[in-house]
């Protein structure tokens, strides 16, 4: 495992010398979403092992108390396991109110949990597409703006928005997923301007295939993109996205993908896309 332990200890530096200037404040806390599994556990992972106390959030309580357990036997930090439905319209609010009811700082904010489906827009994934708008627009963006302000008046923090190569790809199958992909995408590049002269890092991650469950891929085509280098590895992007995040860079879209698949597929003819979709779906 990579070790981001220098970067942790130049922000305890920093919050030390310009933020606060009692030395028992000086602990760097991260918020993830979307922690219990995946992306988000390596996240969680990555920074533990550095020195960063976590607050981790999911909709899964049992694998998440788990996973809370197992990162402080290993790392020694603080983690507090935290339940929560991010695609209730009010879950963002409630998350505020637990940190500020808790006394939690957060300095980092990692909005990570998201969700797949690839299937046309009828009566029977209505309701998916209205948790994922909650899920990928409206609890995000209300996250980055409650924790954001806190962070402004501090001088001193860091927000990652995970979009996607899909906001680039808006594509039959994946409406609403590409939609809200190119929002968070849109959001975050201009929540960076907003930020940068108050001392806070936005950070959007547009990835590439990346060889997770999310998508349901064959496990042996996951495997074969990997090997051929058209799919990366979560701990891959993971790494470049924390990398990224301490240098407080704008967008992050690593991968050969996201260099040549988008315009691509953005010169395929539209009965040739019909075509695809007619065959696929």
């Amino acid at each position: 495992m990579t070790s981001f332990k220098k970067h942790i200890d130049k922000l305890k530096h920093k919050l030390c010398r310009d933020v606060t200037p009692v030395a028992s404040q000086m602990e760097i806390t991260a918020l993830i979403t979307g922690a219990s599994s995946g992306m988000g556990l390596l996240y969680a992972e990555y920074l533990a092992e550095a020195g960063c106390n976590l607050l981790i959030v999911s909709n899964q309580e049992k694998e998440l108390k788990e996973v809370a357990a197992n990162l402080k036997e290993r790392f020694g930090v603080n983690v507090i396991a935290c339940y929560q439905d991010l695609s209730r319209e009010d879950s963002a609010q409630q998350l505020f109110d637990y940190c500020k009811n808790n006394n939690l700082i957060i300095d980092i904010l990692i909005n990570n949990a998201g969700m797949f489906f690839f299937h046309e827009l009828d009566d029977e994934y209505h309701r998916k597409m209205e948790l994922m708008l909650n899920l990928h627009v409206m609890t995000p963006s209300k996250m980055s703006r409650l924790f954001g302000e806190e962070m402004k008046k501090r001088g001193f923090g860091h927000i990652i928005l995970v979009s996607s190569m899909a906001a680039r790809l808006p594509f039959p199958g994946i409406t609403t997923y590409s939609a809200t992909k190119a929002y968070l995408k849109s959001f975050g590049k201009s929540l960076y301007y907003e930020m940068r002269d108050h001392g806070v890092g936005v950070t959007t991650v547009c990835p590439g295939a990346i060889a997770t469950p999310l998508y349901q891929l064959n496990p042996k085509l996951l495997k074969l993109g990997v090997k051929i280098g058209l799919i990366g590895t979560p701990q891959w992007l993971v790494r470049k996205t924390l990398r990224g995040m301490f240098r407080k860079k704008m967008i992050v879209a690593p991968g050969a993908m996201n260099v040549y698949l988008p315009p691509l597929l953005a010169i395929l003819p539209k009965p040739l896309i019909n075509y695809i979709w007619r065959k696929v779906k």
